[in-house]
């Protein structure tokens, strides 16, 4: 997680209210069926974006075939439809984007930023250490066939989380110069989720505290590409019985399609969120009229960031 605290040497990012039009999304990864935390995030996103009278959208995710399920696009889709959470636009996809991935990695070749990697995993952990240690910054290694990282200079990254509140980090320390290519070559969910946010014009990241401590790193890439920072909302995490977060490694349930007003109400309670009462009985179109014009960030629990 970012560090609390606010270092003299400190390049701030604030989260500030401007009339630009609120444009806000929920992009999952197909690697399976969404289940309770995936619709705790999928309706906290579309009901903060509705609340402040802007526009949703969806992104699908796949730029890591390995991990993905051929069925699991459709799945997420369909879920989506049954519990009456339609974006505003059409589904946008990940793997159709990949010529403005490249013109971002140029970018970064162009700055001196990018350099290519011959690090296994197995080689960085025998290292030890939690952040890359630059063996391979001034190798000057060919790219073909290797991942590509980018250069990061020391500077703590400030930003505050519309919930969660101050954070500060310095990735230069925390991870290093990170992977915004994987081999194959494969495109790193750094980079990816960093274009598309720019490139869709996203104002609003809402999405699970399990990615607040990759906001620092998303930022600086901002930095580097000049794009603008949109504003940052974490939600809590759901988590089983035996307190891991609830995700589809873990044998989260998938939703149950055929009981959507259900799920919605237990989605918004884990918001922290005030649900009508039982006896009123209403629709899913009635419960999302009251989500929209319900919503509230000061409701919203810190306890499971």
């Amino acid at each position: 997680m970012p560090g609390r605290g606010i270092p003299a040497n400190t390049v701030s990012t604030v989260n500030k209210t401007t009339s630009e039009p609120y444009v806000g999304r929920f992009a999952p990864s197909p690697t399976g069926p969404l289940h309770l935390g995936s619709l705790v995030s999928a309706l906290g996103s579309w009901a903060d974006a509705k609340h402040h009278n802007g526009k949703w959208i969806v992104r699908i995710e796949d730029i890591d075939p390995a991990r993905e399920s051929p069925a699991a696009t459709r799945q997420i889709l369909d879920s989506l439809s049954a519990h009456h959470l339609h974006a505003d636009n059409a589904v946008s996809y990940q793997h159709s984007h990949s010529l403005h991935y490249d013109l971002a990695l140029n970018t970064l070749r162009e700055q001196g930023r990018l350099f290519a990697c011959t690090c296994t995993r197995k080689h960085l952990r025998a290292l030890g250490g939690s952040s890359y240690p630059g063996t391979c910054r001034e190798q000057q290694h060919p790219e073909e066939d290797k991942a590509l990282r980018v250069r990061i200079d020391e500077e703590t990254i400030q930003f505050t989380d519309l919930v969660c509140g101050v954070s500060c980090e310095d990735v230069s320390r925390s991870v290093g110069d990170f992977i915004v290519r994987r081999r194959g070559p494969l495109y790193a969910y750094q980079l990816a989720v960093v274009v598309d946010d720019a490139r869709q014009q996203v104002t609003h990241v809402v999405r699970g505290a399990d990615l607040l401590d990759n906001t620092a790193r998303q930022i600086a890439l901002q930095r580097l590409l000049h794009y603008p920072t949109p504003a940052y909302l974490h939600l809590p995490l759901v988590k089983d019985a035996e307190g891991r977060k609830l995700s589809k490694q873990t044998g989260a349930e998938p939703l149950d399609n055929t009981s959507a007003l259900s799920n919605l109400r237990a989605a918004w309670g884990l918001l922290g969120q005030s649900c009508p009462p039982k006896s009123l009985n209403p629709s899913c179109e009635a419960f999302l009229t009251h989500c929209r014009v319900h919503w509230s960030r000061a409701r919203i629990p810190t306890s499971n960031h």
